[in-house]
This record gives structure tokens, C-alpha cells and sequence, in this order.
């Protein structure tokens, strides 16, 4: 039996998509805006982590590139986003906390992949 020492989601491999936006409301076309790109995000797999900060999970950087590039072409006219990737090492150290308590950070959804 042929065994191979890549993993399929190795930590260094798989990615996390990190959007981060500051977007303006004060008209009711900011507002449309706003909530049409943050529609867009969730419909893309991105979950939201803090109220303007949106993450995704993504099992190579390939696959990353495909959503960063996804949501390069939503980008609204009009505020500041930010697109970061960082490794699921990385983001495995990151510490939480509510308040003064730390909390475990929830593990990543289970992503299905076709082929």
C-alpha cells in the first residue's frame, strides 16, 4: 500500500479567508449596499465572526484564491475592506476571550468537496 506523508488538510495547506469591511449607512443606498455585499459573503460560505469581520475556511490556497477573487468582484463602491489569509496554523493560536474568560474557538464547519 503507497502511503504519502502530504496530508490532504495539512495545517500549513489549508487557509482561512478573513474579511474584514467598514461600510458606510447612512443613506438607504449605503445601507443596500452594504447589507447586498454581506449577503454576498454569507452566500459564499463566509460565517461572521465579529459584526464586520467575515471568515471562511478553506482547504487549500487555491481554494482561497477562488474566494478572495470572488469577493474582490462584490466589493462595494463606497467604504474599506480588507481581505487577509492566514494558515489554519495560525489561525489555531489565535486565544478568544468573552470578557475575561477564555473560550475554545468553535472548529472549523465540515466542507464537503466534489471531484
Amino acid at each position: 500500500m503507497f502511503t504519502d506523508n502530504f496530508s490532504r488538510l495539512n495545517q500549513y495547506r489549508s487557509m482561512w479567508v478573513l474579511v474584514f469591511f467598514d461600510l458606510p449607512t447612512e443613506t438607504r443606498k449605503d445601507r443596500k449596499a452594504a447589507s447586498g455585499f454581506r449577503k454576498r459573503l454569507l452566500d459564499d460560505g463566509f460565517t461572521m465572526f465579529q459584526f464586520s469581520i467575515y471568515l471562511r475556511f478553506c482547504a487549500s490556497r487555491e481554494n482561497a484564491a477562488v474566494h478572495i477573487k470572488r469577493t474582490k468582484l462584490n466589493l462595494p463602491k463606497q467604504g474599506k475592506v480588507c481581505i487577509m489569509q492566514i494558515t489554519d496554523k495560525q489561525f489555531g493560536m489565535m486565544e478568544l476571550f468573552h470578557g475575561t474568560k477564555e473560550v475554545p474557538p468553535e472548529p472549523p464547519s465540515q466542507q464537503l468537496e466534489l471531484f
